[in-house]
C-alpha cells in the first residue's frame, strides 16, 4: 500500500512541478506584451497559483510518506524527530527545503503578475524549473556517486526540464482550444513558434534519455524485457514514439489546416481536429509520466 502511495505522489508532483515550469515558459515563448497578461489570452494565473499550491501540499504528503514507510512510525509524536532528521540532514530533506522556498517565491512572483506579466512569468520559470530539478534527488542519480552522480543528476535535470515545457505547452494548447472562439492569429503564431522550440524539446529528451538509459541500465539490453522494469521501459518508448507521431501530425497537417482555414473564416474543423490531437497528446503524456513515477521506484537489478 505505501508503494502505491510513493508512486501517486511521485507521479502527482511530477504532472503538478512539470505544469508550473511548462506553463510559465510557454507565456514568455509564445505569448507577447500585453498577451501575457492573465485574462488577455490565457487565464495563467489561476493554474500557476493552483500548482504553487498544490507542489507545496504534496510536497509535504511526500516527505511524510516516505519517512513513516522508512520509520515504521504511525503517530506524530514518534513521527516528528524522524521528520527533522530527513529534513535537515539528509540531500532529500535539502532538496525538499529548496523545493518549498521555490514554490513559495512563486507564490510572490504571482503577487506582480498584474503590473509586470513578463517578469512574474520568468521569475515563476525560473523557481519552477528549481522545484523541478529537486525532483532528481528521488531518482537513480541519487544512488551513484562522485562525478558520476554529478553527470547523472545534470542529465536528470535536463531530462525534467524538456518533458516540463512540452507538457506545459500542450496544457497551454489545450487551455487555448478550450475557449468558445479560440483567438486564431495568436494559436496558429503559437504552433509555428513550438516547431523550433519542440524540435528541442524532442532532441533533449532523446538523448537525456538515452544517456540515463546507460547511466541505470549500461550498454546492454540483454535480458531486459523479462523484468517489470524493463517493460515499463519498453511501454513508456511505445507511448513516446506515439507523441512524436501526433507532434508531426500537428506540425505537417493541423497547423497548416488552421492557417488555411483562418485566412478561409471556416475553422471549426480544424480547431476541432486540433482539440482531439491536444487531448490525445497530453492523454499520452500524463500515462508517461505514470511510467516515470513507477519506475523511479524500481531498478533492474530488483528484476
Amino acid at each position: 500500500m505505501s508503494d502505491s502511495i510513493n508512486i501517486a505522489l511521485r507521479f502527482a508532483l511530477y504532472l503538478d512541478l512539470m505544469l508550473l515550469f511548462g506553463l510559465a515558459a510557454f507565456g514568455l515563448y509564445s505569448l507577447r506584451g500585453t498577451e501575457r497578461k492573465s485574462g488577455v489570452v490565457l487565464n495563467l494565473e489561476s493554474p500557476l497559483l493552483t500548482t504553487a499550491v498544490l507542489g507545496a501540499l504534496l510536497s509535504v504528503a511526500a516527505i511524510l510518506s516516505m519517512v513513516s514507510a522508512m520509520s515504521g512510525a504511525t503517530d506524530w509524536a514518534e513521527l516528528r524527530p524522524h521528520i527533522e532528521m530527513m529534513v535537515l540532514e539528509t540531500d532529500i530533506g535539502l532538496s525538499w527545503i529548496l523545493r518549498i522556498t521555490a514554490l513559495l517565491l512563486a507564490g510572490v512572483a504571482l503577487m506582480f503578475h498584474e503590473r509586470w506579466p513578463g517578469a512574474s512569468l520568468a521569475l515563476i520559470m525560473l523557481v519552477g524549473a528549481v522545484a523541478l530539478g529537486t525532483l532528481a534527488w528521488a531518482g537513480h542519480g541519487a544512488m551513484d556517486e562522485g562525478t558520476r552522480r554529478s553527470w547523472h543528476f545534470i542529465t536528470d535535470f535536463l531530462h525534467l526540464w524538456a518533458a516540463g515545457a512540452w507538457v506545459g505547452a500542450l496544457a497551454a494548447f489545450a487551455l487555448l482550444l478550450r475557449q468558445v472562439e479560440p483567438p486564431l492569429q495568436i494559436l496558429a503564431r503559437a504552433l509555428i513558434g513550438f516547431e523550433t522550440v519542440g524540435a528541442v524539446i524532442v532532441l533533449v529528451i532523446t538523448v537525456t534519455g538515452v544517456v540515463n538509459y546507460l547511466f541505470i541500465v549500461g550498454p546492454s539490453v540483454e535480458g531486459l524485457l523479462l523484468g517489470t522494469y524493463g517493460q515499463l521501459l519498453a511501454l513508456k518508448l511505445i507511448l513516446f514514439a506515439a507523441m512524436l507521431v501526433f507532434a508531426a501530425l500537428n506540425r505537417f497537417h493541423l497547423s497548416p489546416l488552421l492557417e488555411q482555414a483562418r485566412q478561409t473564416g471556416e475553422h471549426g474543423v480544424a480547431v476541432n481536429a486540433l482539440r482531439r490531437s491536444m487531448v490525445l497528446e497530453f492523454s499520452v503524456a500524463v500515462v508517461i509520466l505514470g511510467l516515470v513515477a513507477w519506475l523511479g521506484t524500481l531498478s533492474p537489478e530488483m528484476d
